[in-house]
């Protein structure tokens, strides 16, 4: 039994049929998270909890979510809507918005989200691939780029975390990002996303990793692992999970469902079921920051922590 606190620390909302969300929209395309079309609903607060109630006959409680922001055409309207819910409680807890940091308008855009209450940081999806088919970005250097990095450095001001994804590729460039920017919370969404899974790939990838855990304003979310290996096993996850906890620590990693997008490779109860299995070599401190404390701590969420 997972006995434990679980705080899902990345999942999505989305009220298609009264708002825009352009990836969800026009000719049906199969992108690395494999075929969307399942996606394109709603999926509101109680399709979210009737997922998550699979933690209750694992033993688990379901004490808190971060809301990531799902790709609205209006980022604003969405950002609203989803504090109206969260003030509604208890579900969820806290949210990340959209900003498009490169926007001459960044920082009117921050300010305008920062009257939510609920807000804690911003994600601006910076994932860049030369297959257009995976590519988020339809350029590689936004972290590099001054519009860009000025919008970035005014996160500061309204101390708002950043939930950085990208490629593996792109995790030494995200490295020095973090280390330019020691000031600004950090969290790798996705593990880094680790699309290839040869083992020279991998490889790779857990070294770059680990120039992004060197810096200390940094944590990680292990997650998506379906939208990455459709087929996924336990086995097939273990690797990953148990390396990502080897470079960064126990208490700078975070589980999350990301639901429903992973949702189209598992159920809930199975997802957290693997990550109980995998983890159980570890002790219960350990296992609590998993599962629970290094959210709260990262996203500054109210309640009890070991962390």
């Amino acid at each position: 039994m997972l006995d434990l606190d679980v705080i899902d620390a990345h999942h999505h909302l989305c009220r298609l049929s009264s708002a825009s969300y352009p990836w969800l929209e026009g000719p049906r395309v199969v992108r690395y998270h494999g075929d969307d079309f399942p996606l394109r609903r709603d999926y509101l607060l109680d399709d979210y909890l009737a997922d998550a109630r699979a933690l209750d006959e694992l033993g688990a409680r379901l004490l808190g979510s971060v809301h990531v922001e799902n790709g609205a055409a209006d980022p604003l309207g969405e950002s609203r809507w989803i504090d109206e819910v969260i003030g509604k409680g208890p579900f969820p807890s806290v949210q990340v918005v959209k900003v498009d940091l490169a926007s001459p308008n960044a920082r009117e855009r921050l300010t305008a989200h920062a009257t939510l209450p609920s807000v804690r940081g911003v994600r601006d999806i910076l994932n860049w691939h030369p297959d257009p088919v995976l590519t988020h970005r339809d350029r590689a250097d936004l972290m590099t780029d001054p519009a860009w990095l000025d919008g970035f450095a005014a996160l500061r001001e309204f101390e708002f975390s950043f939930d950085l994804q990208v490629f593996p590729s792109q995790l030494r460039q995200a490295a020095a990002l973090a280390a330019d920017h020691g000031d600004v919370p950090l969290v790798l969404d996705h593990a880094g996303m680790p699309i290839e899974r040869s083992q020279d790939a991998l490889g790779q990838w857990k070294r770059d990793l680990a120039k992004v855990a060197a810096e200390p304003n940094t944590m990680v979310k292990i997650s998506a692992l379906g939208t990455n290996d459709h087929s996924w096993t336990v086995e097939s996850i273990r690797r990953i999970v148990l390396d990502t906890i080897e470079v960064f620590g126990a208490d700078r990693c975070m589980f999350a469902s990301n639901f429903p997008v992973d949702g189209l490779y598992s159920t809930y109860g199975r997802l957290f079921d693997a990550f109980d299995k995998i983890t159980a070599v570890l002790d219960q401190t350990e296992r609590a920051h998993l599962f629970a404390d290094s959210a709260r701590r990262f996203y500054r969420i109210e309640g009890e922590s070991v962390g």
